[in-house]
């Protein structure tokens, strides 16, 4: 992974550079996550979650979440912090 501020460069299981901007991170159930959005996205394409773990203090893997329970909650999180922001 390479990363420049807000954006990270992925590399897929095929090899495939894509480059993804960083929405938010934020934490839940005592986990930390990312929401990336692909940066040649179209209006109607999704952000992808992932699962940051921290190998060391610099050095960390996004990881994809496989369990629907936790992937949900993590949907929720992101739509209440959203959903606060634009209530201000």
């Amino acid at each position: 992974m390479e990363e420049r501020e807000n954006f990270i460069t992925l590399v897929d299981e095929e090899g495939k550079e894509e480059e993804f901007e960083i929405l938010m991170t934020l934490e839940v159930e005592e986990k930390e996550y990312a929401i990336l959005l692909a940066v040649d996205a179209d209006e109607d394409d999704e952000a992808y979650i992932f699962r940051i773990v921290n190998e060391d203090e610099e050095e960390y893997t996004l990881v994809a979440i496989e369990d629907d329970e936790e992937y949900e909650n993590v949907v929720a999180a992101y739509e209440a912090i959203m959903d606060e922001e634009e209530g201000n």
